[in-house]
């Protein structure tokens, strides 16, 4: 089989690199079915980046506000700590709302740079990981919006929700249900940021599973 299009492995931020060093350690946590699907993801991948080609991932939840923004972020994080070329990842979903301030904390807390760039009721975030990467701009929206591929992806389905709501994503090449639980449901409580934390870490280490099984 053609190998995928793999460079340099990069440098993420130091408290990043560290979380990402951390998850390499940590992939027994994931079960065997889980670790199933997400090679799923990792095979569209590699196929998509043979040859120069490019892996577009758009990953899809409800309202586009807390697990499918998590899931792009820790993604594009992956494809470049691992060096892995030709990787673009997005978000969307079946309607758009704004990216949870509770998840925007528990991405920076996990590592990340991200800043509200704009105001209002869906406000643009800038979203780092590496001084060395260009960074995401990051706002809730329908996955069909402009912003997002229109063919030639990979919807990737992180909530049950939308996996069960949303049959058909049009343009898209392959469907991966890669779901995780809401940390909504904590919204209010005492546990709320501790549940955050754990959904972001969970996401990430997932992520980071699949781009390591890409080469």
């Amino acid at each position: 089989m053609a190998n995928p299009r793999v460079g340099q492995k990069g440098k993420l931020f130091n408290k990043l690199q560290k979380t990402a060093e951390q998850f390499t350690r940590e992939f027994d946590r994931i079960d065997a079915d889980r670790k199933r699907t997400l090679t799923e993801l990792a095979a569209f991948v590699r196929g998509a980046t043979v040859g120069g080609g490019k892996a577009r991932l758009n990953f899809i939840c409800t309202h586009n506000s807390r697990r499918s923004h998590m899931a792009q972020l820790w993604a594009q994080a992956a494809a470049y700590y691992y060096g892995i070329e030709g990787v673009e990842c997005f978000s969307g979903g079946t309607d758009a709302t704004a990216f949870n301030p509770r998840a925007v904390a528990a991405m920076q807390e996990a590592g990340f740079s991200v800043q509200r760039i704009s105001q209002g009721n869906n406000p643009l975030y800038d979203a780092r990981f590496s001084d060395d990467a260009p960074a995401l701009k990051v706002f809730s929206k329908r996955y069909s919006d402009p912003v997002n591929p229109s063919s030639d992806f990979a919807a990737v389905m992180t909530c049950s929700h939308a996996d069960e709501n949303c049959p058909l994503v049009a343009g898209a090449s392959a469907r991966i249900s890669v779901t995780y639980d809401d940390p909504k449901d904590f919204d209010g409580l005492p546990n709320e940021e501790l549940m955050y934390r754990e959904r972001a870490l969970q996401i990430g280490r997932e992520m980071f599973f699949a781009f390591s099984e890409v080469t």
